[in-house]
């Protein structure tokens, strides 16, 4: 489980990236399809399901994990991961928490080091984070049922490569976020069954440290 912990840091730091260039959209394609996923994620927050598959080419090691997600303007994320192992990891846009109940640890730190201003999967708390960060295009691609856009971060970063975004046509949801390192690492985030009906109780983005657990204090 620490090599998911890893990877969900390294993952969604890889949300700032870069990519090849990429023909230009047509009439009514990368701006509408901004303006409609803008849209979308226009709400107080909103929770999904995912299942991750993080690589790390180097070593030819892959592992899966499964959990729900759940967002909170402004900036509030509750990531819970239910197997292989239980892990929480939270922020509140302030600090930032990853308890692991089996090894009776949580790490804690800042959370604008690794989330905030769009870093990992922020944007989605504030979709607007999409213009002002990053220089989007639409990719290629033979998937029908989806628009995928390439985003190359403004602020250039060393250990990130790129991201494919892949939206929905029908709905304009993020069904998918596949982020690559500069060394080919990849880290791929399907997102199931979003529900925006409801907006996740704020007590979700915060947490008490049970007593007895051992605190690590992250290098900020």
């Amino acid at each position: 489980m620490k090599f998911l912990t890893r990877c969900f840091v390294l993952g969604f730091l890889l949300l700032f990236v870069r990519v090849p260039e990429a023909a230009p959209a047509g009439e009514g394609g990368l701006d509408e399809i901004v303006k409609q996923v803008e849209k979308r994620y226009d709400v107080p927050g909103f929770t999904s399901d995912f299942h991750q598959i993080s690589t790390i080419k180097a070593m030819d090691i892959a592992d899966e994990a499964t959990g729900k997600m759940s967002v909170r303007k402004p900036e509030m994320m509750r990531w819970e991961y239910e197997k292989p192992e239980h892990q929480i990891i939270i922020t509140n846009a302030e600090r930032l928490w990853i308890y692991r109940p089996q090894d009776n640890q949580v790490i804690v730190g800042k959370a604008p080091a690794f989330f905030a201003g769009g870093k990992g999967a922020g944007f989605l708390a504030d979709i607007k984070v999409l213009r002002r960060k990053f220089d989007i295009s639409v990719a290629p691609s033979d998937a029908d049922q989806f628009h995928v856009l390439k985003l190359v971060p403004i602020e250039k970063t060393i250990d990130v490569e790129r991201i494919l975004l892949y939206v929905s046509k029908a709905t304009y949801t993020v069904q998918r976020v596949v982020t690559y390192n500069t060394y080919g690492d990849e880290t791929l985030i399907d997102l199931v069954n979003s529900r925006f009906d409801q907006v996740p109780d704020p007590s979700l983005f915060t947490f008490t440290i049970p007593e007895g657990t051992d605190v690590v204090t992250m290098d900020e």
